[in-house]
């Protein structure tokens, strides 16, 4: 009995088999759905991007700075630092959630990643949808400060006798912010709602005018980054009256809490964090996450971030997306029940 034959394939059928074989991994990549598996291990190819949507020497821009060396050595890549300025950081934030080179990572701060469509309807990315959390970086409360010289106000004024001071005066007395819907203003909302005091809201383009405004009298109040308002508290212009945690803050730790004062349980903080576009593949964000973590931790980026004014926190992706998840939840009560839109 003859032994059955192999078919014999002509030179066109094979050519044909052989170019399907080597494009089986490129369909397979292409009909993926987003965020699927992909090999992280040989991930980067090319340069990392890192979106930041503030200006050079702002605070964000100066935390993704300090990570792009050391993030460098580890990939073994060049990482570069890219502004996409404006809108308080929402442009970068979009441009970041739009990537698809999946070498694109943002360095973002709170409202980005919380509530900006809750303030502005119009923003073109939902956070919660649009962007995968890789890590919160840094942690900062802010320090409620006034004038020194405040009229029927002693210098020597416990908090207590500032609050009660700040319910008698009701809508004359103002408070400055760097804007409607920032961590300022709407922390601000807050602490009135939990002391009955009713200043009205005077917004500005940054820390620096409100400083100034308060120096000049033009207001009587205002929450701001704990080294910003220790370098005029230092300087004998201004007052602390307390900082937004429920302890002392390592950042500030003459300064009591505003718990000390009688606002239990009030915590409100500023924080920056990496966060990459939701479509970018899970395996890649668990390297970047990992690696941006362990980085933050290291004490030589830790002393770094310490000086820039944050606490390190350096968590996991999960971590970042309980804050954001937190934040959302306590900020956009506020936002609700005080009626807050972006102007």
């Amino acid at each position: 009995m003859s032994r059955p034959t192999a078919p014999i394939l002509s030179r066109r059928s094979t050519a044909l088999i052989l170019a399907l074989a080597a494009a089986a991994p490129w369909v397979a990549a292409q009909t993926a759905p987003p965020g699927a598996a992909a090999p992280a291990g040989k991930w980067p190819t090319k340069t990392v991007r890192i979106i930041v949507g503030f200006p050079g020497g702002s605070s964000p821009d100066l935390t993704a700075r300090t990570f792009a060396e050391p993030l460098s050595k580890a990939l073994g890549q060049p990482v570069i630092v890219e502004n996409r300025v404006g809108a308080g950081g929402n442009i970068g934030a979009d441009a970041v959630a739009k990537a698809r080179d999946d070498h694109t990572i943002g360095l973002m701060i709170n409202g980005n990643l919380t509530i900006a469509k809750l303030i502005n309807p119009a923003v073109p990315y939902d956070p919660l949808k649009d962007l995968a959390p890789l890590s919160l970086i840094g942690t900062s409360p802010l320090v409620l400060t006034a004038p020194v010289n405040q009229p029927g106000l002693p210098a020597t004024a416990t908090a207590q006798e500032f609050f009660a001071a700040a319910r008698n005066a009701g809508d004359k007395w103002s408070y400055g912010t760097p804007g409607v819907g920032t961590v300022g203003h709407i922390g601000t909302e807050l602490l009135k709602s939990r002391t009955d005091m009713n200043p009205v809201h005077v917004p500005f383009p940054g820390y620096a005018q409100v400083a100034t405004a308060m120096l000049g009298g033009q207001l009587q109040m205002a929450l701001m980054p704990p080294a910003l308002a220790q370098a005029q508290i230092k300087a004998g212009k201004l007052r602390a009256i307390g900082v937004t945690s429920t302890t002392r803050s390592s950042l500030a730790p003459d300064i009591p809490s505003l718990s000390e004062a009688g606002i239990r349980d009030f915590n409100l903080e500023i924080w920056n964090a990496f966060a990459a576009p939701a479509t970018m593949p899970k395996p890649i964000q668990a390297k970047l996450a990992a690696l941006i973590g362990d980085i933050a931790r290291s004490d030589d980026v830790r002393s770094k971030l310490f000086q820039q004014g944050w606490q390190v926190a350096g968590t996991s992706p999960e971590g970042l997306a309980n804050r954001i998840k937190a934040d959302t939840s306590l900020l956009g009560g506020v936002i609700a029940a005080r009626g807050i839109k972006a102007e």
